[in-house]
């Protein structure tokens, strides 16, 4: 069986070249289980329009664990309501949120592997449309 150490899981940057610093992650099975540490707030709205997501929402459920930071979870379009997890706690966002880092932070997620595929190369798009281009 596979296991390791948050902090030693494999970098992204071949698969997900933008999040090579935020960002690691494995497959095992079914999932990916990924350690992301966002140094700053950061509110993945445009990351998710701009990356063509269906309704510019993410279509990943989230599976995880706050060891630092916080992270809002929103449901645009819905009447539910926003959910914030904190340090110290577990959390599940189901499908068709935008998510935002509200502070530096630090998670541990079990996520759908295909989904968190899909939603990545999303944001990839996303942050090669938003790059300035060299004149």
């Amino acid at each position: 069986m596979p296991h390791c150490k948050p902090q030693d899981l494999p970098t992204v940057e071949k698969r997900w070249p933008s999040a090579k610093d935020s960002f690691r992650s494995v497959q095992w099975g079914d999932l990916e289980v990924g350690f992301t540490q966002v140094p700053h707030a950061l509110d993945c709205t445009s990351l998710y329009r701009d990356g063509t997501l269906a309704g510019g929402v993410c279509q990943c459920p989230h599976y995880g664990y706050i060891f630092e930071g916080r992270l809002r979870c929103t449901y645009p379009g819905t009447d539910i309501p926003d959910e914030t997890a904190g340090p110290g706690e577990v959390y599940f966002f189901p499908a068709g949120h935008v998510l935002v880092y509200e502070e530096k932070t630090t998670a541990l997620e079990f996520n759908p592997a295909h989904a968190l595929q899909t939603l990545m190369d999303a944001m990839e798009r996303a942050l090669r449309k938003q790059a300035p281009r060299k004149a």
